[in-house]
């Protein structure tokens, strides 16, 4: 699983960085906001405003503090530092990447929500590719755990549609967050399942 989600993030990151630099593949950007923005409805709009909510930083925070506090309250520590580590880190890698490549959003017209910063990597993107990582790596063990994986990438998959549906980010902004944190959490994880192995020894 590590190998396979490290490798889909490389060509993920790939992939959108081509799509911002290929006029042909960056057609498709336009073409994918317009299309949605042609087919909205009062009860989608409603919905996705509202993931919109959910899936920002303030939320994602509250989340992340009530799981990091569930895992401590049954000594797992490792597992506080990991959670804590990799969402620190994307959120870091998220805005570093928006400040130095600066791609600009697309125009208000299509925008159902108020946005912030540049539009690639789409940060609502990360947070739940992050967040959909974490939880798959952790519940290897769990009995449920393919239907948390099936949970996890229903959660990152709706909110990156959720992106380009509310007008302000291009499907590549949504490709580029998702394969950021598929590349860190995945090369945190390893090293997290390293120096684990190298603690029993």
């Amino acid at each position: 699983m590590p190998y396979l989600l490290l490798g889909v993030g490389f060509f993920l990151f790939i992939f959108s960085i081509l799509m911002l630099v290929t006029p042909s593949l960056h057609h498709f950007d336009w073409v994918m906001v317009e299309w949605l923005s042609q087919h909205r409805s009062v009860p989608l709009n409603r919905i996705f405003i509202m993931l919109s909510t959910i899936g920002g930083m303030p939320f994602v925070l509250f989340l992340t503090t009530i799981w990091c506090l569930h895992q401590a309250w049954y000594k797992k520590f490792t597992n506080v530092v990991f959670i804590g580590i990799g969402l620190f880190g994307s959120t870091a890698t998220v805005w570093l990447l928006k400040y130095v490549i600066s791609r600009p959003r697309p125009p208000e017209m299509y925008h159902l929500v108020e946005s912030y910063g540049a539009a690639f990597p789409s940060a609502h993107s990360i947070y739940a590719a992050t967040l959909g990582c974490l939880a798959i790596y952790l519940s290897q063990k769990h009995p449920q755990h393919i239907l948390v994986c099936i949970c996890a990438l229903m959660w990152l998959s709706v909110m990156g549609i959720s992106r380009v549906y509310l007008g302000v980010h291009f499907p590549s902004d949504v490709l580029a967050g998702w394969s950021v944190s598929f590349i860190w959490i995945t090369l945190l994880y390893l090293l997290y399942a390293k120096l684990s192995r190298e603690k029993i020894n």
